[in-house]
């Protein structure tokens, strides 16, 4: 499953550069699917949506630090632990019930982002 930043989250930026996937974005901030990917142009998710890699999104949180579950892989083929949860000083990004995925999905997702 991907990660969340609750609303616990005190903004202090220090899991935006651990992602390796750019899957975390300061609140209000437009983000898109190419930043840290090898995404470019027209492509279709793993989901079937259809997007430009190149045009902007809308923040997913307009208060604090938000993770794009899209982008997320909870770091599998990176590393052993999601590193934003590691270096969370409050503790703040748990795993998101809303989006739950198997390691399978996870590292096929990490596949895409970066063929």
């Amino acid at each position: 499953m991907a990660i969340i930043i609750t609303d616990e989250c005190i903004n202090c930026g220090a899991c935006e550069p651990e992602c390796p996937n750019t899957a975390i974005y300061e609140g209000a901030v437009d983000w898109k699917y190419n930043e840290g990917t090898s995404l470019t142009g027209g492509i279709k998710l793993l989901n079937g949506i259809a997007v430009d890699a190149d045009e902007d999104q809308e923040p997913v949180s307009d208060e604090y630090y938000f993770i794009v579950p899209d982008k997320c892989t909870e770091c599998k083929g990176f590393h052993e632990e999601p590193q934003c949860a590691a270096v969370c000083p409050v503790d703040c990004c748990v795993p998101d019930d809303a989006h739950v995925e198997t390691e399978e999905e996870l590292l096929a997702k990490q596949k895409f982002l970066h063929n």
